[in-house]
């Protein structure tokens, strides 16, 4: 049975707390210690050091995985399409390479009681989370019958049902919003916790740094979760942040940590079981979760900051290849089951087109619906 194994991490730091005591402080003298040492370790989860029994996963559950990945692959590769005809407007922001992520965290989850909240690059998180092709696609269209009624687009797809917060535009802005969600889990007691995404890039706002650290102090069910796919837009990691381990970010905020595989579903989905229970247990935690996309930043993005020879490798990675060749292995799956499931998952997609292309515009005089909870806010007339 395969195991967590331990990365360490040194620093300098007194293994008693140097904080001066009451006494202390009465007498105005503040404790300064000679020498000091702290030691912290932090989990990793591996790519191929979990088989889906210990895991508790049936064979189905293995293929509804792949599935559901394969669902968020090519529906994304449709609305790329989509993109060129000028059907959809504005952004897209595409999960290509990252849906073991969201796959391995929605089946960590009770969803419907648990929430999630992410970024911009939300079409996979959504969907994994059992979110209608259909509603999805239509809100790509902008168009009435979409998750957010044809107003938020790619970057905001939402469903109070299933608990899905939405993605949000300003980067790092919905970190605090992730945090408030979670102090609404525990105020209510109602079991939840939340799944709060960001991305690499968005570790450098102090939105992320505040809201760890109120997590930490008022003991919130929240699992931080840094979605790094080595690039924030067009900038590598290593060269935008003096440390590049993310999972290091936990330190000073006194949270546990861990740095996963995001390119193998079966240790993001140990990784997030683990953490959800902590949520629960009321700690909060970290997970840097290093993953990569295929595609550039946003559609109007050619990648050019990237070899040709570094995406080709990465690509050897791929998570539906890796699960879909775990599956082989084990004999739990033939090529026939699979090619039934891609025939499957493109009639889904298509239909979610055909929907979109079908559904109306929005009425103009929606235009101040959703806005306000007051229905008779003096604000609109």
């Amino acid at each position: 049975m395969a195991s967590e194994t331990q990365k360490k991490s040194t620093r300098q730091r007194s293994p008693k707390s140097t904080r001066a005591s009451a006494e202390e402080k009465r007498n105005g003298q503040v404790a300064v210690p000679e020498v000091t040492t702290y030691e912290v370790s932090f989990a990793t989860y591996a790519a191929d050091a979990y088989g889906h029994e210990e895991l508790g996963l049936t064979p189905e559950q293995l293929l509804e995985m792949y599935e559901n990945m394969m669902l968020q692959r090519r529906f994304e590769e449709r609305a790329a399409q989509m993109y060129g005809k000028q059907k959809i407007a504005g952004f897209l922001h595409l999960y290509i390479g990252q849906e073991a992520v969201s796959t391995g965290a929605a089946f960590a989850l009770n969803i419907g009681q648990d929430s999630v909240i992410t970024a911009y690059r939300d079409h996979g998180i959504g969907l994994a989370l059992g979110m209608s092709p259909n509603a999805c696609m239509a809100e790509l269209f902008g168009k009435i019958d979409g998750c957010s009624r044809g107003k938020g687009g790619s970057m905001h797809y939402f469903s109070k049902e299933l608990g899905m917060f939405g993605g949000h535009g300003i980067v790092g802005g919905h970190i605090p919003v992730g945090t408030g969600i979670a102090f609404a889990h525990k105020y209510k007691g109602d079991g939840g916790v939340c799944l709060t995404f960001f991305g690499d890039g968005a570790v450098g706002q102090g939105s992320w740094h505040e809201a760890a650290n109120l997590a930490s102090l008022y003991k919130l069910p929240v699992v931080f979760i840094i979605e790094n796919n080595q690039y924030a837009m067009g900038t590598a990691t290593h060269r935008a942040f003096a440390e590049p381990d993310f999972y290091k970010q936990a330190v000073p905020y006194n949270l546990p940590a861990a740095v996963v595989n995001g390119m193998d579903v079966l240790a993001v989905y140990k990784a997030m079981k683990d953490h959800v229970a902590l949520a629960r247990d009321n700690q909060p935690s970290l997970l840097e979760v290093r993953t990569y996309r295929y595609r550039g930043h946003s559609m109007s993005d050619p990648a050019k900051y990237r070899t040709k020879e570094e995406l080709e490798q990465k690509k050897n990675d791929d998570p539906i290849l890796r699960l879909k060749g775990y599956l082989l292995k084990h004999g739990l799956a033939d090529n026939e089951r699979f090619d039934a499931i891609d025939e499957r998952v493109k009639q889904i997609v298509m239909e979610s087109v055909e929907f979109a292309e079908n559904s109306p515009l929005p009425p103009l005089e929606t235009i101040y619906e959703d806005v306000y909870v007051q229905k008779d806010y003096p604000f609109i007339s």
